[in-house]
């Protein structure tokens, strides 16, 4: 009895503590070989459901900040903001799911031939118009539901705030706001990959995620939802719609189509720099590049 009790302190019991850099950084490396490596049909299905997973945060936020700008101070309506868009994250990271942004850490396979360039960008196009496809279908789904309509339109009138905020962005200042965001969900993400338990990847994703939200940062994925949306309003609703939120639709021309195509190209370039480069890429250069080892005497 001594001895077998003996032996479950000394290393038959299950791990607890959260892995260390190092071996998330080679646990995030076999992640992103295996993810290349999926076949089209089951990366597309988990693609969308990430699409729609981000979706489904963003009307929690968006829901969460409606009328908020009356009654709330900034800086707390902010953050009632991202702590309820987490659960998009919370849902992908748990639930399972592939999001773009997050596989901006497949650059470290890349980098250490685990897996091949064009396999990588095959796997990043996949995702990239699965999660369009999610959020967008989700946003379709919230509007059609007649939710934005919710507080005496109060919650549509967030989302066309929201929508036209991100179509007038300048070019270069998107990109940035791409590059801080995901500096964050990459953080977010790799932080999730050394937890052990559920309640560990929840927190772990709790944070970045907030933080990246309250600070105004731009996500490509949420952006599929957000203006999407935004356009159904303005372009699908009827007069006595711009009557109850006191509004009509021309103060809200940026939110178009074009608009969309106008935030998303900066704002993935961003976060693919921000994620893959300042995330990945430096945690490949700390821990997995290849190293010379002195000669033996």
């Amino acid at each position: 009895m001594a001895g077998a009790a003996s032996n479950r302190m000394e290393g038959s019991s299950p791990e607890v503590d959260a892995l260390l850099p190092a071996k998330i950084a080679a646990k995030a490396e076999e992640a992103g070989a295996q993810k290349g490596r999926l076949d089209w049909l089951s990366l597309t299905a988990l693609s969308v459901l990430a699409g729609a997973f981000i979706g489904l945060g963003a009307m929690f936020s968006t829901t969460v900040l409606a009328g908020a700008q009356d009654t709330v101070p900034y800086g707390l309506a902010r953050l009632a903001a991202g702590v309820t868009f987490c659960l998009g994250l919370i849902l992908v990271v748990l639930a399972g799911a592939e999001l773009f942004t997050g596989d901006a850490l497949m650059v470290m396979a890349v980098a250490s031939g685990r897996l091949s360039l064009a396999a990588m960008l095959r796997a990043w196009a996949i995702i990239y118009a699965g999660n369009l496809v999610g959020a967008v279908a989700t946003a379709l789904l919230v509007f059609l539901s007649g939710q934005p309509l919710a507080g005496h339109g109060t919650v549509a009138k967030a989302a066309l705030a929201i929508a036209a905020a991100k179509t007038t962005l300048p070019f270069g200042r998107a990109v940035i706001l791409g590059v801080l965001c995901n500096v964050l969900v990459c953080a977010a993400v790799w932080l999730s990959l050394g937890a052990r338990t559920a309640g560990d990847k929840l927190l772990a994703v709790l944070f970045p995620i907030t933080a990246f939200v309250a600070a105004g940062f731009e996500h490509s994925v949420a952006n599929m939802y957000f203006i999407p949306l935004g356009v159904m309003i303005r372009d699908w609703s009827g007069p006595e719609f711009w009557t109850l939120i006191g509004s009509t639709p021309a103060k809200f021309a940026s939110v178009t189509w074009g608009g969309l195509l106008g935030n998303l190209v900066p704002v993935t370039v961003g976060n693919v720099i921000g994620g893959g480069l300042l995330v990945g890429g430096v945690y490949w250069l700390i821990y997995l590049r290849p190293r010379r080892h002195p000669a033996e005497p």
